[in-house]
């Protein structure tokens, strides 16, 4: 397919970088994200993007999240209500990661905010939220804007990231911290460069107007070369996420407004991001019901495992096979047992090609939920269902300096 063909097909559907993305997936695989087209994977075998995040660069679109652009004087005070972070001590160039519950304490999304200005903030979601936030703006000077199709963004996560950046930037990013954003021009596009990202490593993210998406794809690629920048699709994505510890909707958890019983939905103290509540504020949203939670006990928590790799072994060993191991991320829910009672369930796992190992998160009933306690996870063997021993770990397996570090 040649550039015209490509640009005589562009549709809603794609992302603004899709004129450049569609020419290099040799895969031709792509997913649904968000309504739009995502690449899986642009070689024919994921392992390059994925060594890419993890000791090069990797450069991944992602546009399709829902943008909001909420701005006005009681624009914080709004927020402030609708979310549980902290939003009135959020400083200008800051950026907060937050999860927003319904009344009963239940995850409806979570994403970011990034503090703009005063009265300018930018919240990120996975699912459309406008209706939500028009519906809990009543009576309050705040106008909510959706941004989603008119502003592009990209990643670039992995060691070279910031070498890539300060190369074309009007100004190097050495000072910007973790979780904070600031304004740069790139190669004369003006943007909003966050350190942000969702793979566990150092690495930005890049916000452009629609119109500037592929001139700012074209720089990247001309000058990243030298430092390894590889475009690279959700497959590898999902690796890198779970290997950080890091939750995804409708896999690991749904959303309160979608959940068709009770027992689907979790609260965030559920979820591992009980420190993303500000019990302080007055009120936010599920206030009162995520209290009563933290002052008793959650029925759930949730946490890595590690299975573990001999029993595992000795699985296949026994009839004569080796071992069979993931080569992408799953999205399954697994049972997971203790002396052959079901007490939780895997959602999302991999194995590790940095950590070497078979890891998972897991939703496990809290009096089985202690760190290095040792559970048994499900496996097919061959079309047989096997028990195999599973250790539970403290969240995120990769954790490196370098996510939080500036140069000195």
């Amino acid at each position: 397919m040649n550039k015209e063909q490509v640009n005589s097909i562009i549709s809603p559907d794609v992302t603004p970088f899709y004129k450049r993305t569609s020419l290099i997936n040799r895969s031709n695989e792509w997913r649904r994200w968000g309504g739009f087209l995502s690449a899986t994977q642009y070689d024919l075998n994921h392992e390059n993007e994925y060594f890419a995040i993890r000791t090069k660069a990797a450069l991944l679109d992602i546009s399709p999240l829902y943008k909001y652009e909420i701005r006005g004087a009681d624009a914080r005070f709004f927020l402030d209500r609708i979310v549980t972070r902290d939003i009135m001590s959020c400083k200008v160039g800051q950026v907060i990661y937050t999860p927003w519950c319904d009344e009963n304490g239940k995850v409806i999304d979570d994403g970011t905010i990034q503090c703009i200005d005063e009265e300018l903030f930018r919240l990120t979601s996975a699912e459309p939220n406008l209706s939500w936030l028009v519906t809990n703006n009543a009576g309050l000077d705040v106008e909510i804007i959706d941004i989603s199709n008119s502003i592009a963004a990209l990643a670039i996560q992995g060691p070279n990231s910031r070498k890539i950046i300060n190369n074309i930037s009007s100004e190097n990013i050495n000072n910007l911290k973790f979780f904070n954003l600031c304004n740069r021009k790139l190669n004369n596009i003006p943007t909003i460069i966050s350190r942000t990202g969702y793979t566990g490593d150092l690495g930005y993210e890049i916000w452009i107007e629609s119109k500037d998406a592929l001139d700012l794809w074209d720089t990247l690629i001309s000058k990243g070369k030298i430092y390894g920048l590889t475009p690279t699709g959700l497959n590898a994505l999902d690796m890198a996420r779970i290997e950080a510890g890091l939750i995804l909707l409708d896999v690991d958890y749904i959303s309160s407004n979608h959940a068709l019983i009770e027992n689907s939905k979790s609260s965030p103290i559920e979820l591992g991001l009980g420190w993303t509540i500000n019990f302080n504020k007055n009120y936010f949203i599920g206030k009162e019901a995520l209290k009563k939670e933290f002052d008793s006990q959650p029925k759930w928590i949730f946490r890595g495992i590690e299975i573990q790799w001999e029993p595992l072994e000795k699985h296949y060993n026994n009839i004569g096979l080796p071992p069979t191991l993931p080569t992408k991320a799953w999205r399954t829910s697994t049972p997971i047992f203790d002396n052959n009672k079901q007490i939780g369930y895997a959602t999302s796992g991999c194995w590790s090609p940095l950590l070497k190992s078979y890891i998972a998160l897991a939703h496990l009933r809290a009096n089985f939920a202690q760190i290095g306690r040792k559970l048994d996870f499900e496996i097919n063997v061959e079309h047989f269902k096997k028990l195999t021993p599973a250790i539970i770990t403290q969240t995120p397996f990769f954790n490196p300096g370098r996510k939080r570090s500036c140069p000195k």
